[in-house]
């Protein structure tokens, strides 16, 4: 049985079909995007719509967090996969997952349930990035992607302005279950305009199935699509059928649980999943084996124990979650066995000669780029109350003057990259940034209030984060080799989202020590102490921020600049 073959096509000027289809992925980028943002306005009605409380926002947490844990874990694992199939199938199966778990969102009446689809949606989103990526590697030559990767880089920002403008807007209307039934209907529009355009693409070599394959897979199929349907409908338990007494006891939950899930309809549901997965083994696994199945199960769980000791801890009170005293050792055990795994295999997850070049370097940035934006993102908010209003909306107005220059920047520095190498790119974007950011430190009360200079401080560190973007992709796929760039973009977007996850954590670090030793100096705490120590709390995440944005300024100018297409024959660092 023979698996698929690499699909690296030759670069040649893009068709009109071909540029349909590339718009067609930015615009799901746009939507998946905008969805990351979209609960920080419903968070509160998704709480109560599955039995929470607003005084357990830290059991709500996992809303947030499961969206992040499906992002990044499998994006190394998505990525090799839209190398080894085409982009345009893997577009399609990202948007059918994003599409399933608004819908397992929408229909969620517990929390475990609500968990899952957003570990479903984030799967699915987070996807739909690296091979958008690459796709602009795989229609445009080097010297030419700087426009294209800086409209990707773009709307992936523009996620950030339109997310809560629209969970606002749905929510004037309707519930926040509308929010997610509006993405599911989204998703499957996008999805059916990427399978016309994709029509007639190569798709690599087709699997060879025996006759009894094929029509044992065909039933899995058929089990496939009866197991969603059945599944949806344990989850939506219609009134009319709950209260019948033919139809109802099937939704009545097993004793002692409430769930859903946990009912003889929910169980007829999952077991006809479960016959889909193992009939169409056939069609799934022989793709997976290529991609070393075993290597990304070490790197997803990796990841996964990072990204969930960090994403579900307290911020206000603590740097990483209680549970990440074993999950840290966890992550450290399997990262060894990784590496283990990538040097002995015969065909890595990472393909040897990826991490050559500018590739380490790439990363690094990419890693300081999320910590300096999402110091921003969320210490801004936090500076505005403390000194200037006590009011949400008004904060996040602030935030907006940032947020709205980020893609715009993306937008230029993608066009500069025509004229212009990626160091001389990033480096002064990065520059300009870091030293907005620091002025930042220096804010107190009032600062903020001053409309002019604070608008103009916040629109130059979003443009000079965004200028960078684009290049740091741009000179990552540039010297990685044409049969990796999916696994490549994949890479970049983890140390970018890492850096959100991680940096911040560590800068929250120092700015709780910060915050814990001007207390200590007060001998009796009133609310203005508290809110001077919040303060100084907030100025030393920033000068962290500043620090590392000014950091990747350095490394992108000294390492960025000089293509290293000739790494492809330089030994593997991890093999060192």
């Amino acid at each position: 049985m023979s698996t698929d073959a690499t699909v690296t096509p030759a670069v040649s000027e893009p068709t009109p079909r071909s540029k349909a289809l590339l718009a067609t992925a930015a615009l799901a980028v746009l939507l998946t995007a905008a969805d990351t943002y979209v609960v920080v306005l419903a968070l509160e009605e998704m709480m109560s719509g599955v039995g929470l409380g607003i005084d357990q926002l830290q059991r709500a947490a996992p809303i947030v967090s499961g969206f992040l844990l499906g992002y990044i874990a499998v994006l190394p694992l998505i990525g090799r996969l839209s190398d080894l199939v085409s982009r345009q199938r893997v577009l399609l199966w990202c948007l059918v997952l994003f599409g399933l778990g608004s819908v397992v969102t929408a229909l969620a009446v517990d929390l475990p349930v609500i968990v899952g689809g957003r570990v479903i949606q984030g799967i699915g989103g987070g996807g739909l990035v690296p091979a958008t990526l690459a796709l602009v590697a795989d229609l445009l030559p080097r010297g030419r992607r700087g426009v294209a990767l800086g409209m990707v880089s773009a709307v992936q920002e523009i996620g950030a302005v339109i997310g809560p403008l629209l969970g606002a807007a749905v929510l004037a209307f309707w519930s926040w279950r509308a929010i997610f039934w509006l993405n599911a209907g989204a998703a499957v529009v996008l999805a059916l305009v990427i399978a016309v355009l994709g029509r007639g693409a190569p798709t690599g070599e087709p699997l060879r199935l025996g006759a009894r394959s094929r029509w044992v897979a065909r039933v899995g199929w058929i089990a496939g699509a009866l197991g969603t349907a059945v599944v949806m409908l344990a989850l939506w338990a219609p009134e009319k059928l709950t209260s019948n007494v033919t139809y109802g006891p099937p939704f009545v939950p097993y004793e002692g649980y409430t769930s859903r899930l946990i009912t003889p309809i929910g169980f007829w549901g999952l077991g006809l999943l479960a016959g889909f997965v193992v009939l169409t083994a056939p069609v799934w696994w022989p793709r997976l084996r290529a991609v070393d199945v075993f290597g990304a199960a070490l790197l997803t769980g990796a990841l996964a124990c990072v990204v969930w000791t960090f994403a579900t801890a307290d911020s206000s009170e603590q740097v990483m979650s209680d549970s990440g005293v074993w999950l840290l050792p966890v992550a450290g055990v399997l990262l060894v066995g990784y590496v283990v795994r990538h040097l002995t295999a015969k065909q890595p997850l990472i393909e040897r000669g990826v991490l050559t070049g500018r590739v380490p370097a790439a990363l690094l940035v990419s890693f300081l780029v999320g910590t300096a934006l999402v110091a921003v993102v969320v210490e801004i908010p936090v500076l505005a109350r403390l000194t200037m209003t006590n009011s949400q909306t008004t904060a996040a107005f602030v935030l907006l003057r940032f947020l709205v220059a980020v893609p715009i920047g993306a937008l230029v520095g993608g066009l500069l990259l025509r004229r212009i190498g990626p160091a001389f790119v990033a480096a002064p974007g990065l520059v300009l940034a870091g030293g907005a950011i620091v002025v930042m430190s220096g804010w107190r009360s009032g600062a903020l209030s001053d409309l002019v200079i604070s608008t103009l401080v916040l629109l130059v560190a979003g443009f000079g984060i965004g200028l960078a973007i684009a290049p740091v992709n741009d000179a990552a796929l540039a010297d990685a080799p044409e049969s990796a760039h999916g696994v490549t973009s994949a890479l970049v977007v983890v140390g970018r989202m890492m850096g959100m996850v991680v940096g911040l954590a560590l800068l929250t670090a120092v700015g709780l020590h910060r915050f814990s030793t001007e207390m200590q100096k007060v001998d009796r705490p009133n609310a203005q102490t508290v809110r001077d120590a919040g303060v100084v709390q907030v100025h030393t995440v920033f000068i962290g921020a500043g620090v590392a944005a000014l950091v990747a300024a350095a490394i992108a100018l000294f390492f960025l600049g000089r293509s290293v297409i000739a790494a492809r024959d330089v030994a593997d660092p991890l093999e060192s």
